[in-house]
């Protein structure tokens, strides 16, 4: 039977401790576990950095944090902590507690009846393993993130084909394999200035995330972030996903996807 929240008491911790999970598994697609204390350090395996997650039910103190920290010191590694704020809501006082900086986001989940038609006249596509295809979205992404929120910017096509050459081959290679092994589902917005918008989202039985959409900052307030997201929803969904999350950067940016039929859960945590 597919998956229905009632989004209150133990039916909302039973999603929350199901997200929590997800996030748990999806990083074993490119990275190595190894426990530290109360936590899972996520050794990456490819080209990108990973982070550390608490195991389901701990209390974390600032001792645990600074165990991470010395860890990762020893592996070379980057020190960045993710969580879902109410699987464990010790570990934001705990990061600020060892002096690292506490952020949290808007954490969503849809329902596969919630999902809502976007209309849109560009043309929204799910990408095929081509590393051009790859190269050109990882360049929107590069330029919608530099440029974070919703408001119209001056980044555009211009800017988009100058950062097409700066996307390191191996990064190309690294998505390019995950979308072959069905990892990573890449879905791009086109208009007829070429790729305005881009993301995926990442399948791990039935459960995936939304993550990377990105729009081009002079592509904004058209609905081709709300378009791209509603499509890869539909995809996830049409193949066997009964549980969507995501995490926004904002307020603002969440108000996009709840257009789409996202309902906020919680708060996800992010910390280094």
């Amino acid at each position: 039977m597919p998956w229905r929240w009632c989004w209150t008491g133990d039916s909302l911790r039973a999603v929350i401790s199901r997200v929590d999970e997800y996030l748990h598994t999806v990083p074993l697609s490119g990275a190595e576990a190894e426990e530290v204390g109360p936590f899972t350090l996520f050794r990456s395996t490819t080209v990108w950095p990973y982070y550390a997650r608490p195991r389901a039910g701990v209390t974390v103190t600032a001792a645990d944090v600074q165990a991470v920290r010395a860890r990762c010191a020893e592996l070379d590694l980057p020190l960045s902590f993710e969580w879902v704020v109410d699987a464990c809501p010790t570990l934001g006082p705990a990061a600020t507690e060892a002096g690292l900086t506490a952020h949290e986001y808007p954490l969503l989940v849809l329902d596969p009846a919630d999902l809502k038609t976007v209309a849109t006249d560009a043309r929204v596509e799910i990408l095929r393993a081509d590393a051009d295809l790859v190269r050109l979205s990882r360049a929107v992404q590069s330029i919608g993130f530099t440029a974070g929120g919703t408001a119209v910017g001056a980044g555009g096509p211009a800017e988009r084909d100058a950062a097409v050459p700066e996307v390191p081959a191996a990064t190309v290679e690294g998505v390019v394999d995950r979308m072959r092994r069905g990892v990573t589902v890449t879905g791009a917005v086109f208009t007829e200035d070429g790729m305005v918008a881009a993301g995926a989202h990442q399948q791990v039985g039935a459960t995936s995330e939304i993550v990377g959409v990105a729009t081009l900052p002079a592509m904004r307030r058209r609905g081709l972030a709300a378009a791209l997201t509603a499509a890869l929803a539909q995809h996830a969904f049409d193949n066997g996903v009964e549980l969507l999350l995501l995490s926004a950067e904002s307020d603002a940016v969440a108000a996009v996807y709840e257009r789409v039929g996202f309902r906020r859960i919680g708060q996800a945590g992010a910390a280094e």
